[in-house]
């Protein structure tokens, strides 16, 4: 067996390129957070080593603590498939790219921005930061921004780049008509590898970018700029030296709220839960596709309830449940998704599908749904994260282990590493194989897992120690989703074995989940949650720095060389975003507050 990061990154390199003559190879190994990290370099046989040309390759490998790799021709495949896509050319460059947009609808033009972009042959997409909301920082009569940042490999030259930037714009249909001023598209070059460029046409790094949080926010990072000798991270520090000015946003359905995360006055959704299944843990059999008046009145009764999300469900997860085929949930799930894209009073509430395959994510987005909701977070299927980037959709990645058939086997419920910290880790893991497929930071939701690969104990632990794996240091400007609702975990804490009567135990943990910094809890009982959210919201929501949220400036309010006071007491739908006529903008400009000068969260 293979035991070290060494050995394990030279047998990768040799089943990689079994005709390579390694000359030479330099490992790197870090361990963080339970992953060790390895670099390695070598030389292509048959190049000069003494030439300018000669290109030296490298590859990065992440390898799970306690990994191991064996000779074993089953497995070498599958190496193959997880690292290939990792070999790159040095020749390559690294550049920043910022995205913007105000006009029309901001997100979608951002996301068509980032496809061609991905669907060139010089560029390649590694990362995306997340989608902040702004107000205009020069040029105030105009509507808000969209901005963040993606960072690409390319081996165009800086103005090469900068060429095939302004020809997406143009096939984005973007006009300028004045400096500064409303655009459907922005794509700027924040920085190209450590190159300091400055001519009439380009300057790199980019000349504002140091006095713009909407840029420094979403970017981040300890990247040391040559023209200053300092981190973005300290630039940052500098600019808003206390609480940021701004939050992630990520999109829901078109006509819905933009969904705020870590904002102190955010409100949270609620997601209801429709099974069209008959045998669900707490509610199998109750709505039966086939009986589409009764399906009808019980999804008017959660919009009615106060619902922004539905949650439909064609396969029960509960451990130990029978498989269904993918045909047979696909015709359990359509008929539910037809009733709430026709029903007038559902215009603004979202539709998620809780299932984990491919196909059925393809055929629910196809019939109109916006969110998918994945229990596995793409490892039951490994269609599922390629899918959700092609299709993308929101998507929503849950911590588990095994399957539900599986996961409450006791290797799947020990965490000797800490529970909280092994969950934060593995799910890293997850969200760097949804990067590595595609989807977009702004696109993920994530989920804890309450009652998946835990034990009631763990489940308790979990949920009491949620902050601080709502604000782990990687996963803070993610959404969460907290599920807790009927689970067995309350049962047996309170003694109640019927799982309609676990009203009063839900509500003790929905309000943690809020406290602790939720946006969305998903919930059996709408009408009666709904109710503790907004008591829960009253307390925990206020404005001010609690358990749930590092922050306490608006993250629909940018700024400028001041701070804005001002703070977002409503989600906005795009178009009163756009408008700029939400409630808080119009009781702040009564109390005369909001009156500096604004920073534009353009991009990270």
């Amino acid at each position: 067996m293979v035991k070290t990061v060494a050995e394990t990154l030279l047998r990768i390199l040799e089943f990689l390129t079994p005709t390579l003559e390694i000359q030479e190879i330099t490992v790197r190994a870090i361990q963080k957070q339970g992953i060790s990290k390895a670099r390695a370099r070598w030389a292509i046989p048959g190049e000069s080593s003494n030439s300018d040309d000669n290109l030296t390759r490298k590859v990065k490998v992440r390898i799970l603590k306690g990994t191991t790799y064996s000779d074993d021709a089953e497995v070498r495949p599958q190496q193959k498939a997880q690292f290939a896509s990792n070999l790159t050319n040095e020749a390559e460059s690294y550049a920043i790219i910022a995205l913007g947009s105000n006009l029309g609808h901001r997100v979608d033009s951002i996301e068509a921005a980032c496809n061609l972009i991905s669907g060139d042959p010089d560029l390649r997409i590694i990362s995306t930061s997340p989608l902040y909301e702004t107000r205009p920082m020069y040029y105030d009569d105009q509507g808000r921004f969209v901005n963040g940042v993606c960072k690409v490999a390319t081996d165009l030259s800086p103005v090469q780049l900068l060429d095939r930037l302004q020809s997406f714009e143009n096939v984005l249909g973007r006009v300028k008509l004045i400096d500064k001023g409303p655009r459907n598209i922005d794509l700027d070059i924040i920085t190209y590898a450590q190159h300091v460029i400055s001519t009439e046409r380009l300057t790199i790094p980019h000349k504002l970018m140091l006095e713009r949080e909407f840029v420094l926010r979403p970017w981040c990072e300890n990247f040391k700029l040559a023209s200053t000798g300092q981190s973005v991270s300290q630039h940052l520090q500098q600019l808003v030296p206390g609480e940021p000015s701004m939050f992630p946003i990520t999109p829901l359905a078109p006509e819905s709220e933009l969904l705020q995360s870590l904002h102190p006055k955010r409100k949270t959704h609620v997601m209801s839960i429709l099974n069209v299944t008959p045998d669900s843990f707490s509610d199998g059999g109750a709505n039966r596709p086939t009986d589409l008046d009764a399906l009808k009145h019980t999804i008017q009764s959660h919009i009615a309830a106060g619902a922004t999300i539905i949650d439909v469900g064609g396969q029960s997860s509960r451990p130990n449940a029978p498989d269904v085929t993918a045909e047979e949930e696909i015709a359990r799930i359509l008929p539910a998704i037809e009733l709430i894209k026709a029903l007038p009073e559902a215009k603004h509430v979202s539709i998620s599908i809780d299932t984990y395959r491919a196909s059925v994510a393809e055929a629910a987005i196809e019939a109109g749904a916006h969110i998918i909701n994945d229990i596995s977070a793409g490892s039951l299927d490994p269609d599922m994260l390629p899918t959700i980037a092609r299709l993308g959709c929101t998507y929503i990645m849950m911590h588990m282990r095994g399957s539900p058939a599986t996961m409450q086997n006791p290797e799947n419920t020990a965490y000797p590493d800490d529970l909280v910290f092994t969950v934060a880790t593995e799910l890293l893991v997850r969200l760097d194989a949804a990067q590595q497929a595609g989807i977009r930071r702004w696109r993920i939701i994530l989920d804890p897992g309450i009652g998946f690969a835990k034990t009631v104990e763990q489940n308790a632990e979990l949920l009491g120690r949620f902050s601080e794996l709502r604000n782990h240091e990687e996963l803070r400007t993610y959404p969460w989703l907290v599920g807790t609702s009927r689970k067995g975990f309350i049962g047996k804490l309170t003694g109640v074995e019927d799982v309609r009567d676990r009203v009063e135990g839900t509500a003790a943990t929905v309000t943690a989940a809020v406290a602790a910094g939720a946006e969305i809890v998903r919930v059996h009982d709408v009408k009666e949650m709904v109710r503790v959210v907004k008591m829960a919201d009253a307390m925990y929501r206020r404005g001010r720095r609690g358990g749930d949220a590092q922050s306490s400036s608006p993250s629909s309010s940018s700024s400028s060389s001041s701070s804005s006071s001002s703070v977002c007491d409503t989600h906005c739908s795009e178009n009163d975003q756009q408008e700029g006529q939400t409630q808080i903008e119009e009781e702040e400009e009564e109390k005369g507050k909001g009156k500096g000068k604004e920073r534009n969260n353009c991009v990270p």
